[in-house]
């Protein structure tokens, strides 16, 4: 797919107030660590821990820690700007649910390398099956000035195969209360912090798989 915009962005559209109740809210429940890839996500990590082999494995991809938030009042906030942005950007995808939020905390050499948020085919049970994701939509909710590094960065592969492909810094959003939303297929990172603490809020939009 070609599209004029592969990713919207609305500067410090959420207030402060939002994101401190948010950062509160999720520092009070258990972390775990941030998962990559189908590495986690079918096991119950309390009662199956990753072994160390896989723990290496992992964080050669993704160094980062999650809180898993299912929230109404987080939802109000948020998904009325993806739709918002799905239209503006004409995308117009069908979107049907979402699901849980993950909150991210990246501190110092914490990262998230390459990697695009839609899998090869829909879920094939539970209360997404049938569905793929569509739109991910990613909120900062950290002072910019409490941190150095952890920039969010796109690639769009869609060039020429001996065409060098095109990389951009979201830097729209570093501003808290800030959000970015791209088709879920789109090649993005979060690069190492170097200094201080990154917070973040992801939501991942569903659908049925496009036609």
């Amino acid at each position: 797919m070609r599209f004029k915009y592969y990713y919207y962005y609305f500067k410090e559209i959420l207030s402060k107030k939002f994101c401190d109740d948010v950062i509160c809210f999720a520092e009070e429940k258990q972390k775990s660590i941030g998962f990559t890839g189908n590495l986690g996500q079918n096991r119950n990590i309390a009662k199956e821990p990753l072994t160390k082999k896989e723990i290496k494995i992992l964080k050669k991809q993704r160094d980062s820690n999650i809180v898993w938030l299912k929230d109404h009042w987080i939802y109000k906030e948020i998904l009325p700007w993806v739709e918002e942005a799905n239209r503006r950007a004409g995308w117009n995808f069908q979107i049907e649910t979402c699901e849980d939020c993950q909150f991210t905390t990246y501190k110092k050499n914490q990262f998230y390398d390459w990697h695009f948020d839609s899998w090869d085919g829909p879920y094939q049970d539970g209360i997404y099956k049938g569905k793929i994701r569509k739109l991910s939509v990613t909120v900062s909710l950290t002072d910019p000035k409490k941190y150095k590094g952890g920039e969010l960065e796109f690639n769009f592969q869609d060039e020429r195969p001996d065409k060098k492909s095109k990389s951009v810094v979201c830097k729209d959003i570093l501003p808290r209360g800030s959000l970015v939303v791209f088709p879920s297929f789109v090649w993005h990172r979060v690069k190492p912090v170097t200094y201080g603490t990154r917070q973040s809020l992801v939501i991942w939009n569903l659908g049925k798989p496009f036609i």
